[in-house]
């Protein structure tokens, strides 16, 4: 279970105070995915940073009583300077798993081939996105997060492994997934969220959050 307890956050931007959450109380139930809907600009990012303990809360609690993911494409902890093998290695350490494992299921899933054993920081932006989602994959969490959904790359066959391999490993675990977008949500979720204010609204269903957005966009 990941659960908020009357949390807040805010960030002054210069001008004024930006609220992305106002005391706001929800659970994520293991078996049950959330998708949280947002206009740009309200904190999307945020609030999945602070599930993944990324971002402290101003006030409020914060629980996790299971496994939660870093969030999709996040790159901390990957070190610019080592190769993909080397941080694959790394990682699977500081997780407890098999080194060889995580390195190996990398390396076949982002398919760089040879650039897979030199410095992450000479990467392209697509290159970059699948060592990163190929992480998030080679690691077993209760619960994924998930930012805007799969990162976009044009390597087709790609998307294709790593699209297959997480509609299977979401078929036993949970995912929260933000977005501007309600197609985004309907890939994953059933019940959903609407952000607006630093209030969320929780729905039993994406139909019933689809036509609050909709209404107040």
């Amino acid at each position: 279970m990941l659960e908020f307890e009357n949390v807040s956050k805010s960030f002054w931007t210069g001008k004024q105070r930006k609220v992305i959450l106002d005391r706001a109380s929800f659970r994520v139930e293991l078996g049950n995915s959330l998708g949280i809907l947002a206009p740009n600009g309200t904190g999307k990012t945020t609030i999945i940073n602070m599930m993944a303990g990324l971002e402290k809360p101003d006030e409020g609690e914060i629980r996790k009583t299971c496994r939660v993911s870093f969030p999709l494409g996040f790159m901390g902890g990957v070190v610019s300077k080592h190769s993909a093998r080397e941080n694959a290695r790394f990682i699977a350490r500081l997780y407890g798993l098999d080194p060889d494992y995580v390195e190996a299921f990398c390396r076949w899933l982002t398919g760089i081939d040879e650039y897979f054993d030199i410095p992450v920081g000479t990467y392209s932006s697509g290159m970059r996105a699948r060592f990163t989602f190929s992480l998030l994959l080679a690691l077993e969490f209760d619960i994924y997060l998930i930012d805007e959904g799969m990162p976009s790359t044009t390597d087709v066959e790609f998307n294709r492994k790593a699209g297959s391999i997480l509609r299977d490993r979401l078929r036993n675990t949970t995912v929260v997934v933000v977005s501007h977008q309600p197609a985004t949500l309907e890939k994953f979720c059933r019940t959903a969220a609407v952000l607006r204010d630093g209030q969320l609204h929780m729905f039993d269903t994406l139909e019933e959050a689809k036509r609050m957005y909709d209404y107040q966009s």
